[in-house]
């Protein structure tokens, strides 16, 4: 019986592997093993950051709009209780837009909130 080396599967697996690797520095883009390492992390890295990236934009918003209501003499929290009292249904990803890009609209809302 001849010796069976799985070797068309293992060249599939390992071209897989390097392709993903491609642009890694030295033996991680290079060595099979260390970039099945590096790769393997890689992933793990971008799943978790995927998850990351949406609490840091959260704060992110929180924190534009807490500056921009400070400003107009209103803390962040009774802001956000009173618009929700007057029904308006604005999340914080446009409401950071607007304190950012239009003061106008912004200061209008923060009047809808005070009266």
């Amino acid at each position: 019986m001849a010796r069976v080396t799985h070797g068309p599967s293992s060249k599939k697996r390992t071209k897989k592997i390097l392709k993903r690797a491609k642009g890694f520095r030295a033996g991680r883009g290079n060595l099979h093993k260390m970039a099945a390492e590096t790769v393997n992390r890689a992933l793990y890295f971008s799943y978790r950051d995927r998850k990351a990236k949406k609490r840091n934009f959260r704060n992110l918003w929180i924190a534009r709009i807490n500056a921009a209501c400070r400003n107009s003499g209103i803390s962040y929290s009774s802001f956000m209780n009173k618009l929700k009292k007057a029904g308006v249904a604005l999340d914080r990803k446009v409401l950071a837009d607007l304190a950012v890009r239009d003061e106008n609209a912004f200061g209008r809302l923060v009047e809808l909130a005070k009266g």
